[in-house]
Protein backbone atom coordinates (compact mmCIF):
# COMPACT_ATOMS: atom_id res chain seq x y z
CA UNK A 1 0.00 0.00 0.00
CA UNK A 2 1.56 3.29 -1.23
CA UNK A 3 1.65 6.57 1.14
CA UNK A 4 0.80 8.91 -1.96
CA UNK A 5 -1.90 8.95 -4.45
CA UNK A 6 -1.56 9.36 -8.10
CA UNK A 7 -3.17 13.09 -7.75
CA UNK A 8 -0.65 13.89 -4.81
CA UNK A 9 2.23 12.82 -7.07
CA UNK A 10 1.13 14.59 -9.97
CA UNK A 11 0.74 17.94 -7.83
CA UNK A 12 3.93 17.43 -6.68
CA UNK A 13 5.54 16.68 -9.94
CA UNK A 14 4.20 20.14 -11.56
CA UNK A 15 5.23 22.11 -8.26
CA UNK A 16 8.67 20.78 -7.64
CA UNK A 17 9.94 19.01 -10.86
CA UNK A 18 13.09 17.31 -10.58
CA UNK A 19 13.30 17.73 -6.60
CA UNK A 20 9.97 15.64 -5.93
CA UNK A 21 10.82 12.74 -8.61
CA UNK A 22 14.81 12.50 -6.70
CA UNK A 23 12.91 12.63 -3.26
CA UNK A 24 10.27 9.76 -3.93
CA UNK A 25 12.77 7.65 -5.59
CA UNK A 26 14.66 8.19 -2.41
CA UNK A 27 12.03 7.86 0.25
CA UNK A 28 11.17 4.69 -1.51
CA UNK A 29 14.69 3.36 -1.55
CA UNK A 30 14.97 3.93 2.32
CA UNK A 31 12.13 1.65 3.03
CA UNK A 32 9.17 3.53 2.67
CA UNK A 33 6.75 2.53 0.59
CA UNK A 34 6.28 5.14 -1.40
CA UNK A 35 6.02 4.94 -5.12
CA UNK A 36 9.14 5.50 -6.66
CA UNK A 37 8.55 4.21 -9.64
CA UNK A 38 5.22 5.12 -10.22
CA UNK A 39 6.54 8.96 -10.14
CA UNK A 40 9.71 7.74 -12.56
CA UNK A 41 7.12 6.90 -15.07
CA UNK A 42 4.55 9.59 -14.46
CA UNK A 43 7.27 12.25 -14.79
CA UNK A 44 9.01 10.61 -18.05
CA UNK A 45 5.32 10.27 -19.42
CA UNK A 46 4.73 13.80 -18.65
CA UNK A 47 8.15 14.90 -20.25
CA UNK A 48 7.25 13.26 -23.34
CA UNK A 49 4.01 14.85 -23.93
CA UNK A 50 4.44 18.53 -22.64
CA UNK A 51 8.01 19.14 -22.64
CA UNK A 52 8.33 20.75 -19.72
CA UNK A 53 10.55 18.33 -17.92
CA UNK A 54 14.08 17.57 -19.86
CA UNK A 55 14.14 13.57 -19.81
CA UNK A 56 18.01 13.28 -19.14
CA UNK A 57 17.19 15.37 -16.18
CA UNK A 58 14.47 13.48 -15.12
CA UNK A 59 16.31 10.15 -15.57
CA UNK A 60 19.52 12.09 -13.78
CA UNK A 61 16.97 12.97 -10.35
CA UNK A 62 15.84 9.39 -10.42
CA UNK A 63 19.23 7.00 -10.20
CA UNK A 64 20.58 10.01 -7.84
CA UNK A 65 17.17 9.29 -5.79
CA UNK A 66 18.01 5.64 -6.11
CA UNK A 67 21.58 5.49 -4.96
CA UNK A 68 20.98 8.23 -2.16
CA UNK A 69 17.91 6.26 -0.51
CA UNK A 70 20.04 2.81 -1.23
CA UNK A 71 22.79 4.25 0.63
CA UNK A 72 20.85 5.58 3.69
CA UNK A 73 19.16 2.04 3.89
CA UNK A 74 22.27 0.24 3.53
CA UNK A 75 23.22 2.39 6.59
CA UNK A 76 20.24 1.70 8.74
CA UNK A 77 20.73 -2.40 8.31
CA UNK A 78 24.37 -2.11 8.79
CA UNK A 79 23.41 -0.35 12.28
CA UNK A 80 20.82 -2.18 14.22
CA UNK A 81 18.12 -1.67 11.40
CA UNK A 82 16.09 -5.04 11.87
CA UNK A 83 15.20 -4.10 15.72
CA UNK A 84 13.76 -1.18 14.53
CA UNK A 85 11.39 -2.67 12.15
CA UNK A 86 10.28 -5.31 14.70
CA UNK A 87 9.41 -2.41 16.67
CA UNK A 88 8.13 0.16 13.90
CA UNK A 89 8.11 -1.92 10.27
CA UNK A 90 4.05 -2.78 11.18
CA UNK A 91 3.41 1.24 10.18
CA UNK A 92 5.24 1.07 6.94
CA UNK A 93 3.68 -2.28 6.14
CA UNK A 94 7.01 -4.51 6.36
CA UNK A 95 6.06 -7.52 9.08
CA UNK A 96 8.74 -10.12 9.50
CA UNK A 97 7.24 -12.26 7.02
CA UNK A 98 7.86 -9.89 4.17
CA UNK A 99 11.51 -9.73 5.84
CA UNK A 100 12.44 -13.37 5.95
CA UNK A 101 11.69 -13.38 1.98
CA UNK A 102 13.72 -10.69 1.22
CA UNK A 103 16.42 -12.55 3.83
CA UNK A 104 15.76 -15.77 2.10
CA UNK A 105 16.21 -14.27 -1.52
CA UNK A 106 19.11 -12.71 -0.51
CA UNK A 107 20.81 -15.59 1.43
CA UNK A 108 20.99 -17.45 -2.10
CA UNK A 109 21.38 -14.84 -4.55
CA UNK A 110 23.90 -12.36 -2.73
CA UNK A 111 24.94 -9.08 -4.69
CA UNK A 112 22.51 -9.93 -7.54
CA UNK A 113 19.68 -8.78 -5.58
CA UNK A 114 21.19 -5.48 -5.27
CA UNK A 115 21.39 -4.61 -8.94
CA UNK A 116 18.13 -6.64 -10.24
CA UNK A 117 16.23 -6.04 -6.71
CA UNK A 118 15.92 -2.49 -7.95
CA UNK A 119 13.60 -3.92 -11.22
CA UNK A 120 11.21 -5.97 -8.79
CA UNK A 121 8.28 -4.47 -6.73
CA UNK A 122 9.38 -7.06 -4.11
CA UNK A 123 12.98 -6.59 -3.69
CA UNK A 124 13.31 -2.69 -4.57
CA UNK A 125 12.44 -1.66 -0.84
CA UNK A 126 13.77 -3.85 1.17
CA UNK A 127 17.89 -5.14 -1.21
CA UNK A 128 20.06 -1.61 0.70
CA UNK A 129 18.12 -3.08 3.93
CA UNK A 130 19.16 -6.44 3.70
CA UNK A 131 23.06 -5.62 2.01
CA UNK A 132 23.30 -3.40 5.37
CA UNK A 133 22.19 -6.55 7.80
CA UNK A 134 24.19 -8.98 6.36
CA UNK A 135 27.33 -6.88 6.20
CA UNK A 136 28.31 -6.76 2.76
CA UNK A 137 31.11 -4.71 2.01
CA UNK A 138 30.10 -1.03 1.02
CA UNK A 139 32.31 -0.57 -1.71
CA UNK A 140 30.77 -3.72 -3.45
CA UNK A 141 27.67 -2.66 -2.65
CA UNK A 142 27.97 1.04 -4.14
CA UNK A 143 29.30 -0.67 -7.51
CA UNK A 144 26.06 -2.99 -7.89
CA UNK A 145 23.98 0.01 -6.77
CA UNK A 146 24.93 2.26 -8.73
CA UNK A 147 24.75 0.25 -11.96
CA UNK A 148 21.61 -0.76 -11.13
CA UNK A 149 19.95 2.50 -10.26
CA UNK A 150 21.22 4.61 -13.42
CA UNK A 151 20.11 1.52 -15.43
CA UNK A 152 16.74 1.30 -14.42
CA UNK A 153 16.06 5.11 -14.26
CA UNK A 154 17.14 5.04 -17.84
CA UNK A 155 15.37 1.89 -18.88
CA UNK A 156 12.32 2.66 -17.24
CA UNK A 157 12.67 6.79 -18.14
CA UNK A 158 13.19 6.23 -21.71
CA UNK A 159 10.31 4.08 -21.78
CA UNK A 160 8.10 6.58 -20.39
CA UNK A 161 9.19 9.30 -22.41
CA UNK A 162 9.04 7.69 -25.85
CA UNK A 163 5.34 6.62 -24.52
CA UNK A 164 4.48 9.94 -23.65
CA UNK A 165 6.04 11.44 -27.16
CA UNK A 166 4.25 8.77 -28.95
CA UNK A 167 0.69 9.66 -27.23
CA UNK A 168 1.59 13.34 -28.24
CA UNK A 169 2.24 12.93 -32.16
CA UNK A 170 0.15 10.23 -33.24
CA UNK A 171 -3.24 10.23 -30.89
CA UNK A 172 -6.54 9.31 -32.25
CA UNK A 173 -6.50 5.26 -32.74
CA UNK A 174 -2.90 5.22 -31.99
CA UNK A 175 -2.36 6.83 -28.95
CA UNK A 176 -5.15 4.79 -27.13
CA UNK A 177 -3.72 1.27 -28.89
CA UNK A 178 -0.76 2.03 -27.17
CA UNK A 179 -2.13 3.04 -23.78
CA UNK A 180 -4.19 -0.05 -23.63
CA UNK A 181 -0.43 -2.01 -24.74
CA UNK A 182 1.10 -0.11 -21.92
CA UNK A 183 -1.81 -0.99 -19.65
CA UNK A 184 -1.61 -4.64 -20.45
CA UNK A 185 2.16 -4.95 -20.03
CA UNK A 186 2.26 -3.30 -16.90
CA UNK A 187 -0.80 -5.59 -15.19
CA UNK A 188 1.08 -8.67 -16.88
CA UNK A 189 4.17 -7.88 -15.36
CA UNK A 190 2.40 -7.10 -12.09
CA UNK A 191 0.35 -10.42 -12.01
CA UNK A 192 3.56 -12.15 -12.45
CA UNK A 193 5.44 -11.02 -9.90
CA UNK A 194 2.59 -11.11 -7.34
CA UNK A 195 2.95 -14.49 -7.97
CA UNK A 196 6.42 -15.43 -7.77
CA UNK A 197 6.28 -13.19 -4.57
CA UNK A 198 3.71 -15.50 -3.21
CA UNK A 199 5.88 -18.75 -4.03
CA UNK A 200 8.86 -17.47 -2.76
CA UNK A 201 7.44 -16.81 0.46
CA UNK A 202 6.06 -19.66 1.01
CA UNK A 203 9.55 -21.61 0.82
CA UNK A 204 10.97 -18.68 3.09
CA UNK A 205 8.24 -19.64 5.45
CA UNK A 206 9.16 -23.29 5.09
CA UNK A 207 12.73 -22.70 5.92
CA UNK A 208 11.55 -21.04 9.30
CA UNK A 209 14.81 -19.39 10.41
CA UNK A 210 15.02 -16.67 12.92
CA UNK A 211 15.12 -13.10 11.37
CA UNK A 212 19.04 -12.32 12.05
CA UNK A 213 19.56 -9.39 13.86
CA UNK A 214 22.29 -6.89 12.93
Amino acid sequence: MDLLTSDELRHLLVTYGYLAILLIVAVESMGIPVPGETMLILASVYAGTTHHLVIALVIAAAATGAILGDNLGFLAGRYGGYRLVHRYGRYIWLDERKLRLGQYIFDRHGGKVVFFGRFLPILRIWAAFLAGTHAMPWARFLTFNAAGGIVWATTVGLAGYVLGDTLLRSGGVVSIASAVAVLLAAALVALVARRKEHQLQAMADRDGRDIRLA
